[in-house]
């Protein structure tokens, strides 16, 4: 008798690991846009709220072609005066909160394309030295070591961002470097007009896709066109990929989905799928409780 309690305890305990283990394999995190709206929470206050595991710096709205590359952080600062050193403080905080903090380039306004391979790497350079672990006299972000570099590519051309984001990956590999992260924020429509080529490089650690303004594809779509439409995305070569939505209705034109309806209706659809790392929100300044009220399913 004693033998088989034991062996009935030994199973329970095998029973908990097994179920917190596939409990840990799909848990996600939530990542957050921050920089378009001086009304949204300073970034040490971002990173404090312990809703978020990626905060993304947009935009570098203006590169390449020749172009003096430019950050644009709305009413934040303005990094051509040498006014946003200040953040790297903030970024260095987030990153000891174990928060990656991400630096976007593209958008959906701005000048920026590439001409060619050797653009490209011109790029790469300069993100590298002003943002990441290179050097530079004029780093308009201070000494702070940003964690990787992502691609929001709404305009500007198809060719080269695969050409950029080898050129990064190489530059994160040299001797004493953390290495450069990536990400890509295509639309849900597949494949992504914009940033398909880069993706399909295998080099991505993170895909936010934007199922919003995009009908066909998003939630309102149906259970099964979104669905579809989640499974294609699943299948490019890159880490794990998001879920991106609106953080509120006014964030987007098309696309919210009411925390309690993500919860129990969207959110167990796709937990289970082996890519899933959680939910990517447009923005911190529209981002209310949106979070708070979804942090605990994600």
């Amino acid at each position: 008798m004693a033998g088989r309690a034991l062996t009935h305890i030994h199973f329970q305990l095998i029973a908990t690991i097994l179920v917190a283990l596939v409990a840990t394999c799909h848990a996600g995190s939530i990542a957050v846009y921050w920089g378009q709206n001086d009304g949204e929470s300073s970034l040490s206050e971002t990173c404090a709220s312990g809703n978020y595991k990626f905060v993304i710096l947009a935009f570098v709205y203006k590169f390449g072609k020749g172009q003096t590359p430019d950050l644009n952080l709305a009413g934040h600062c303005v990094p051509s005066s040498g006014n946003c050193k200040f953040l790297s403080k903030d970024i260095h905080s987030c990153q000891r909160r174990g928060i990656k903090v991400l630096l976007s380039v593209g958008g959906g306004e701005g000048s920026y394309g590439l001409s060619s391979e050797s653009d490209a790497r011109e790029v790469a350079a300069y993100l590298w030295n002003n943002y990441l672990g290179g050097t530079s006299s004029s780093r308009p972000l201070g000494d702070a070591i940003l964690d990787g570099v992502d691609f929001d590519i709404e305009q500007g051309g198809a060719k080269f961002w695969d050409s950029l984001a080898r050129d990064l990956k190489k530059l994160g590999k040299k001797k004493g470097s953390k290495g450069v992260l990536l990400s890509a924020a295509p639309q849900c429509p597949f494949p992504d007009e914009w940033d398909g080529g880069a993706i399909n490089t295998g080099l991505f650690d993170f895909v936010w896709v934007q199922f919003y303004n995009n009908q066909p594809c998003q939630v309102s779509a149906g259970r099964g066109a979104f669905l579809a439409a989640w499974k294609r995305w699943q299948s490019v070569p890159a880490g794990k990929i998001f879920l991106g939505l609106p953080a509120s209705k006014s964030a987007a034109g098309t696309g919210f989905v009411p925390a309690a309806q993500l919860r129990s209706q969207v959110l167990p659809l796709i937990k289970g799928s082996p890519k899933y790392g959680g939910v990517m929100l447009w923005s911190k300044f529209y981002d209310k409780g949106y979070s708070d009220a979804i942090k605990k399913h994600v």
